[in-house]
């Protein structure tokens, strides 16, 4: 079992589960082309930032997967595989909006997760894990989390729970050679299939670089 560190992170998605629709997407398009070229110029937005947010951090890392039938039932073996993460901001840095970080993978084109914080589901996940960081940090305490993960995949791991009713959890946990520490916990849940679709479509358009 991963004991709670005793580390002050602050995080927005523990267990405050405050569920966020997506920004619906593509809302400001105007009227006045065709049908057939508005389809076109649609497939080609990422619906990632639809609704005004900037991307801060794409990068892919390594995901120890879980599943879980339900909350009390056992975790299945998990399996390592590579999670492309996306931070995405709204607002600037002086006024915070909200955070949304997006889950995906390549080997999986239906597989995607988001979580969607603003200012208030950050303080009740601030409360809940007894976090000690501003909301305007969240996104930096994530990156680094990240980063470490990637860097260091023994000492730091993420474990990402799933569950059959399309909750998920990812928990960063620290190897501190006596004992596993959980130092923070997000909430996830599985987008909708239309924001699947959108986002799809979005990827079959791009040009690989």
């Amino acid at each position: 079992m991963a004991s709670r560190s005793a580390f002050k992170f602050t995080d927005t998605a523990g267990g405050a589960s405050a569920e966020y629709p997506a920004p619906s997407t593509f809302d400001s398009l105007h009227h006045g082309s065709s049908s057939s070229d508005l389809s076109s110029f649609v497939d080609d937005i990422d619906p990632s930032i639809a609704g005004g947010y900037r991307v801060v951090y794409d990068r892919e890392t390594p995901f120890e997967l879980r599943i879980q039938d339900s909350d009390n039932a056992p975790q299945q073996v998990g399996t390592l595989e590579a999670i492309k993460v996306k931070i995405l901001l709204l607002g600037d840095e002086n006024d915070l909006k909200a955070l949304k970080i997006e889950l995906s993978t390549e080997t999986d084109l239906f597989f995607y997760y988001a979580h969607v914080c603003d200012l208030e589901g950050f303080h009740l996940v601030q409360e809940q894990q007894k976090l000690m960081v501003d909301f305007s940090d969240y996104a930096n305490v994530l990156i680094r989390m990240l980063n470490n993960c990637i860097k260091e995949p023994h000492n730091h791991i993420a474990v990402y729970l799933m569950q059959a009713d399309g909750r998920a959890r990812l928990d960063f946990i620290q190897n501190m050679e006596y004992k596993f520490v959980e130092l923070l916990s997000v909430d996830f849940a599985r987008s909708p299939e239309e924001i699947v679709r959108q986002h799809i479509t979005f990827r079959c358009n791009t040009p690989l670089t």
